[in-house]
């Protein structure tokens, strides 16, 4: 693997984002994979999980994935392989990684990617002011859905899988220099909310 201070592009990235029945702590019941490899989204890879306990109404509400959506979908274990290949050596991206991140590996047993990076904390480091940043209004606000298909929407994993890298290449290219590094954006991801508002958007999640 290339050296932390290398341009980011050297590396390769697994954007993800989970969608869960709700439940405490949350069973996956979506989760997708958007990779990026030399600096180029591919296609995510999304899976559909049969949870072993029932989606509760809110999250229902959230997702719109129901029980009869997932009753004949694969369990995490079924999945586990293909999963674990999805996400092997490459760096975590996600948005409010640690949401994500969590479920994920209380899924995975052992599961330890080898950076994480966090496009909430980017975006509030490299694009101070805005009123907020929740995934949707940075999407509304730099037109990240632009071109996708009908079908996907938010707060469907392909979708924000989809979206989330976006937002990430973008933040990672500026427009007025080279590429960021790695290093800088593992630390731009380590500075801590520094407000109010910031934390309670950190802390806002479906789980």
């Amino acid at each position: 693997m290339a050296e932390p201070a290398s341009s980011w592009t050297a590396f390769n990235y697994a954007v993800v984002d989970v969608e869960g029945n709700g439940q405490q702590p949350p069973d996956l019941v979506e989760i997708s994979v958007a990779p990026i490899d030399n600096g180029t989204i591919g296609q995510p890879k999304s899976w559909l999980i049969r949870p072993p306990r029932p989606i509760t109404p809110m999250a229902r509400r959230f997702h719109r994935i129901t029980d009869d959506d997932v009753a004949g979908a694969p369990t995490v274990a079924d999945i586990e392989a293909d999963l674990r290949a999805a996400l092997t050596d490459r760096v975590f991206v996600a948005h409010n990684a640690n949401i994500d991140l969590s479920v994920v590996s209380r899924e995975l047993h052992g599961y330890e990617p080898p950076h994480v990076l966090d496009t909430l904390k980017l975006a509030r480091r490299f694009l101070p002011g805005r009123d907020s940043y929740k995934l949707g209004a940075l999407v509304d606000a730099f037109g990240l859905a632009s071109g996708l298909a009908q079908d996907l929407v938010p707060h469907r994993a392909t979708y924000d899988a989809i979206v989330c890298a976006r937002l990430f290449v973008q933040l990672a290219t500026p427009p007025d220099r080279e590429p960021l590094t790695l290093t800088e954006l593992l630390d731009a991801t380590a500075t801590k909310a520094t407000s109010k508002k910031a934390a309670d958007e950190a802390a806002a999640t479906l789980f």
